[in-house]
C-alpha cells in the first residue's frame, strides 16, 4: 500500500515538473467554455489532422453518389455550424456509402453520417440533432483533447520510468494503466454529454426543436434492442452498441437536463420538424448492401460485379462482410462462411485445398460438378469438430466454403444443408441481374390495405424484415402502420 501511494504521488509530481519544464505542451482556451484545456496540439495541427484523415475515410467507406442528398446534408449542417462556437471553421458534411448506423467527426470540421444512419431517421430535425452532436465534438475540441490525454499518459509513464525507478515494476505499470484508462474512459463519457448539450443548443439557435436530440437517442436505443434480439436468435452474446453515442451516459436525467437547458436559446421563429421534407430527400436512397458488395435478397445472394449467385438455408441469418459471406443457423447451431481468392496457378480444386488452404488430410474427398462449374469438397477437423471444406472455381477465382456446427453431434444433421449451399453456387444468369441491384427506400402514403407484414412479404430484406421495417419508421417493436401517414418501405 505504501509503495502504491508513493508511486502515485511521485507520478503527480512528475507530471507537474514536466509541465513546468515545457515537455508537455500545457493548456489552450476551450472555444466553448472559455476555460483552459490540456492539449498537445495547436489549432493548425488540429486542422491538419482533419485534412490528412479525410481522404482515408472516403477511401474506406466511400462517398454516397447522390449530389442532391449531399447538398441537402451540407445545407442542414451549415445552418447549425453558423451558430456554433467555432463558426470561423469551414465545415464539410459528407454522407458515406455505408449501411452501418453511425456518424462521427474528425478534428477541424470534417463530419460524416452514413446512409445507414439516415435511413432510420424520420425528420430533418433528427438529422440536425445528429449533425449538431458531431459539431459539438469539433467545437469543444474533443478529438484533440482525447488524443492529448492518451499521449500524455504514454509520455508520462515513459519519462517516469526513466526518472523514478519505482515506476519500472510490473505492478506500478499496471497501476498506471488503470489510472490512465479510467481517466480516458471518463473523458469519453463526459464528452458525449457535452456534445449533447452543445448539439441541443445549436438546434435551438437554428430553429429546430432541441427535443430532437432525445428522439435520436431513442432511435439508437431501438437499434441496440434489435441488435441484442438478433444476437440472441443466433445464439450469440450481445456485445453492446459500438456506434454513435456509444459512450453516452446511462443516466437519462442528465440528458433531459442538458436538452431542457437549451430552451433559453430558442429563436422567435420555430420551424416544424421537417418530416415530409426529410422523407422526400431520402426517397430512393440505397438501403442495406451496396451493389459493389453484393446484395442479400431473402435467403439468396447476388453479386453483380463478380457475377455469381447462391442460396443459403431458409431462416438463417446472413451477414455480408467486406471480405466474406457468413450464414448462421438459428441459435448459432451451425455456420457457413464463404470467401474468394484469386487463382495464380493452374491446379485442380483438390490441389488448391491442399496447397493454398494447407489442408493436407481431407477425408471423404470428392470432386464437384455443379451448374457447369468444377470443384472439390471433403471433411477435416478443427478444434475437435468436423468441418466441411469446399472449393468451386469460377473464371479466375476460387470460392471457398467452410462450414461447421457448434456441437460436434449436430454435424450430420446440418451437413446436407452445407452441401446444398455449396451446390447452389453458380454464375449469375441474365434473369437474375435485376436482383443484383441495390434495394432502395420508397416513401409512400399508407392506405388501409398496407401492413408491415404485407410489405415484408414483398420485400427482399434479409434477416427479420418486419422488424427492420418497423425500425425504419419508428414503430419498433410492435407498432403498426396508420392510414394516411408517410412511411418508408424497401423495394
Amino acid at each position: 500500500m505504501n509503495i502504491i501511494n508513493i508511486t502515485y504521488k511521485s507520478l503527480c509530481r512528475l507530471t507537474g515538473a514536466l509541465l513546468f519544464l515545457g515537455l508537455l505542451s500545457g493548456c489552450a482556451q476551450n472555444p466553448v467554455t472559455g476555460g483552459q484545456d490540456f492539449v498537445m496540439f495547436s489549432e493548425n495541427k488540429e486542422l491538419e489532422m482533419g485534412r490528412t484523415y479525410h481522404p482515408q475515410i472516403i477511401e474506406q467507406y466511400g462517398r454516397y453518389e447522390d449530389e442532391a442528398l449531399q447538398r441537402y446534408v451540407q445545407d442542414v449542417g451549415q445552418r447549425l455550424a453558423a451558430v456554433s462556437h467555432r463558426d470561423d471553421l469551414v465545415y464539410r458534411f459528407t454522407v458515406l456509402d455505408s449501411p452501418v448506423i453511425n456518424a462521427f467527426a474528425l478534428p477541424g470540421g470534417y463530419i460524416y453520417i452514413t446512409r445507414g444512419m439516415m435511413a432510420y431517421l424520420n425528420s430533418e430535425a433528427e438529422l440536425a440533432a445528429v449533425l449538431g452532436h458531431e459539431i459539438g465534438h469539433v467545437t469543444a475540441r474533443h478529438g484533440v483533447r482525447q488524443q492529448s490525454a492518451a499521449q500524455a499518459a504514454n509520455l508520462g509513464y515513459t519519462l517516469g520510468a526513466i526518472l523514478l525507478p519505482g515506476l519500472r515494476t510490473a505492478g506500478a505499470q499496471d497501476l498506471f494503466n488503470v489510472f490512465g484508462g479510467a481517466l480516458l474512459s471518463g473523458y469519453g463519457r463526459e464528452h458525449e454529454l457535452e456534445s449533447d448539450r452543445l448539439g441541443a443548443e445549436y438546434l435551438a439557435r437554428s430553429g429546430y426543436p432541441s427535443e430532437a436530440m432525445i428522439e435520436v437517442i431513442g432511435v439508437l436505443k431501438d437499434q441496440a434492442t434489435f441488435a441484442e434480439a438478433e444476437a440472441k436468435k443466433q445464439g450469440q452474446d450481445y456485445q453492446g452498441y459500438h456506434g454513435l453515442f456509444a459512450s453516452h451516459p446511462d443516466n437519462d436525467t442528465r440528458l433531459q437536463e442538458v436538452v431542457k437547458a437549451a430552451d433559453k436559446y430558442k429563436t422567435t421563429v420555430r420551424e416544424d420538424e421537417g418530416t415530409e421534407r426529410y422523407l422526400q430527400r431520402i426517397d430512393g436512397m440505397v438501403f442495406g448492401d451496396s451493389e459493389s458488395q453484393g446484395i442479400r435478397s431473402g435467403r439468396n445472394f447476388y453479386h453483380g460485379e463478380m457475377q455469381f449467385a447462391l442460396s443459403f438455408p431458409q431462416n438463417w441469418h446472413i451477414q455480408n462482410n467486406p471480405t466474406s459471406l457468413r450464414a448462421t443457423a438459428p441459435q448459432g447451431a451451425a455456420i457457413i462462411e464463404m470467401g474468394a481468392s484469386d487463382l495464380n496457378r493452374k491446379q485442380t480444386p483438390a490441389e488448391f485445398i491442399r496447397d493454398r488452404l494447407n489442408i493436407k488430410e481431407l477425408k471423404n474427398g470428392e470432386p464437384l460438378s455443379t451448374n457447369g462449374l468444377q470443384g472439390y469438397t471433403g471433411l477435416t477437423v478443427a478444434e475437435g469438430k468436423p468441418v466441411r471444406v469446399a472449393v468451386i472455381y469460377l473464371r479466375e477465382q476460387a470460392f471457398i466454403f467452410i462450414a461447421t456446427t457448434k456441437s460436434s453431434g449436430d454435424f450430420n444433421k446440418f451437413d446436407p444443408a452445407f452441401r446444398e449451399t455449396v451446390m447452389s453456387f453458380h454464375a449469375m444468369r441474365q434473369d437474375e441481374q435485376q436482383f443484383a441491384e441495390a434495394q432502395r427506400i420508397e416513401v409512400v402514403k399508407v392506405d388501409s390495405n398496407d401492413s408491415y407484414s404485407g410489405w415484408a412479404a414483398k420485400s427482399r430484406i434479409s434477416n427479420s424484415p418486419i422488424q427492420q421495417l418497423r425500425l425504419l419508421n419508428g414503430d419498433y417493436p410492435k407498432g403498426e402502420l396508420k392510414s394516411g401517414q408517410l412511411a418508408k418501405r424497401v423495394r
